[in-house]
């Protein structure tokens, strides 16, 4: 009987995990493409909070889901573009412009939503649960890991297809190339700036779908600050996954391991800890993370400097 509670335990966590690891495995892994180009896209959050927006607004106008989840990644190509023209074209600093992206995003959305929004008090209907055959019927694991909802079970189709992009065809070799010797690509007759704009815009579009999954399959309405730093996070998961999608989807899940484990001690009266020191967790987490992998340089040669510059 304890094992079969034990077991439960573990297996309710880890479907929480997975749920709440879901924006930060679309980002993350959107973030190892637009790096392994070499561009350092630091207005994740931003672009999170716009496709939350977006996604939100265009479901609460259409009442279809699809429309939303669609409107939230156009936002995040919107957003990269953006970037890819004061970054790639301009060759503006990247820190700055992803400062400036993030300060866009989360006030812009903030504005829109107390204008438009704010008076509604109606929310959006969210993606539902789906049963998968055999899987959702496991003892103990099947309830709690397989009965997610789609844009969950999307996250690891994404993953495995990303890394497919990115090692195993002749447009992820070019990129990764652009990332670390793009002057050997310019004499290739190959175009740096266009494929970086490429890996931009991929990154900023699951970025969009990381956050409108926030609106639509996570919570049915949006809130202001609903991101809560997830963005950064998603730098320190690119970092800490050597920059593999596949680490970053095995990264993100261990950092949702501590969003879930927080929201289940927060249940435990017992503890008597405050619940401001639990949500702190997954920060706590970001720190070890990048102490862990400190000195160790795994990063892209460019990563960081536009072309053209030393």
């Amino acid at each position: 009987m304890d094992q079969a509670i034990t077991l439960g335990f573990f297996a309710t966590l880890i479907g929480a995990a997975w749920r709440l690891a879901t924006p930060l495995i679309f980002a993350s892994i959107g973030e190892v493409i637009s790096e392994r180009a070499g561009v350092l896209n630091i207005g994740i959050e931003g672009t999170m909070a716009t496709g939350a927006f977006c996604g939100f607004a265009a479901a609460f106008a259409s009442g279809n889901l699809a429309l939303g989840l669609a409107a939230g990644i156009l936002a995040g190509m919107i957003f990269g573009l953006i970037f890819g023209f004061f970054t790639i074209t301009v060759k503006a600093d990247q820190i700055v412009v992803g400062a400036a992206i993030n300060m866009l995003g989360l006030g812009l959305t903030g504005f829109l939503f107390r204008t438009y929004y704010v008076s509604t008090g109606m929310g959006v209907e969210i993606a539902k649960p789906v049963h998968l055959p055999v899987l959702s019927n496991l003892p103990f694991l099947g309830e709690a890991l397989f009965r997610q909802n789609l844009i969950v079970y999307a996250t690891i189709p994404v993953a495995i297809l990303a890394a497919i992009l990115l090692y195993r065809t002749s447009f992820g070799l070019t990129l990764r190339a652009v990332g670390d010797h793009p002057k050997a690509v310019d004499v290739a007759g190959r175009s740096v700036g266009a494929y970086r704009y490429g890996a931009v815009v991929i990154g900023s579009a699951l970025a969009g779908l990381a956050g409108a999954f926030l609106t639509l399959g996570h919570s049915n309405q949006f809130v202001e600050g609903m991101t809560s730093g997830r963005g950064f996070i998603a730098l320190a998961v690119v970092v800490f996954a050597r920059w593999s999608p596949i680490g970053a989807f095995f990264v993100s899940l261990l950092f949702g391991v501590f969003y879930a484990l927080q929201l289940q001690l927060q249940a435990q009266p017992m503890l008597n800890i405050p619940y401001q020191a639990l949500q702190v967790l997954p920060y706590v987490m970001t720190i070890l993370a990048l102490v862990i992998v400190r000195g160790k340089n795994f990063a892209p040669r460019k990563l960081g400097v536009p072309y053209g510059e030393r």
